[in-house]
């Protein structure tokens, strides 16, 4: 594990969950998790989706003509997450650093820093609230058959250099409280998460879900449609 997962680990995730409890790991996101102590409840175990074959992704974009994205040393170190769309639930989101480190915006999906970006051959972390127009549908979704239904589902990533990476959805995962798993990815993964209640009371850590798609390509996007324009507001 690298020096600034190990940082993340033992240092800032749970600094951050203890300070604030909503903060942009905390607040409306999920808990880091270490050994459980004696007496203390078992975490939820991730809900998976199983599949008795390989799921057939719905594609309803132009032919897939590029290679899977890859960490390079061509990927360029700056390259952020723009925009996301999941065109089967309606989903499309212009993606942003979370701008309030207290809590996440509204109308926009944001990224986790300390994991990585598109092509880079790390977890991606994108997160919204579960709202109308946001990451609402993914959430409903779920709660039928455990969110069978979005298991090879397209789910399209946008990037600041005029790139879109394409990614199916492999498994769904609901009550989540841990971020371990996408720390310890050793292939790029896009997780997207959403809330699954209620904003919890302050030092109340509210189960999420988590939704893991695998990458299918990468191409060159046109400028207009990797750079949307975001208008985040102040929710609560």
């Amino acid at each position: 594990m690298s020096g600034n997962a190990v940082r993340v680990r033992t240092r800032l995730l749970p600094a951050l969950l203890t300070a604030l409890g909503v903060t942009l790991l905390a607040a409306g996101l999920l808990t880091y998790t270490g050994p459980a102590a004696v007496g203390d409840t078992p975490s939820p175990t991730p809900s998976t989706v199983p599949g008795s074959a390989a799921p057939t992704p719905l594609i309803t974009l132009p032919p897939i003509t590029a290679g899977l994205p890859s960490a390079t040393p061509s990927a360029p170190a700056d390259r952020v997450a723009t925009r996301v769309r999941i065109t089967a639930l309606g989903i499309d989101l212009p993606i942003i650093l979370q701008p309030n480190p207290d809590y996440p915006a509204c109308n926009v999906a944001m990224y986790l820093t300390e994991l990585g970006q598109p092509g880079q051959g790390r977890a991606i972390y994108l997160y919204a609230h579960a709202r109308a127009g946001m990451f609402l549908p993914m959430l409903d979704t779920s709660k039928v058959k455990n969110g069978q239904k979005m298991v090879g589902m397209i789910v399209e990533v946008w990037t600041s250099d005029d790139q879109r990476f394409l990614y199916v959805i492999t498994e769904v995962r609901r009550h989540q409280v841990s971020l371990d798993d996408a720390l310890g990815a050793t292939d790029e993964q896009l997780w997207l998460q959403t809330s699954e209640g209620p904003k919890a009371p302050a030092g109340v850590i509210s189960p999420k879900l988590q939704v893991i798609a695998e990458p299918l390509s990468q191409e060159p996007a046109n400028p207009a449609d990797a750079h949307p324009v975001a208008h985040p507001v102040v929710c609560g």
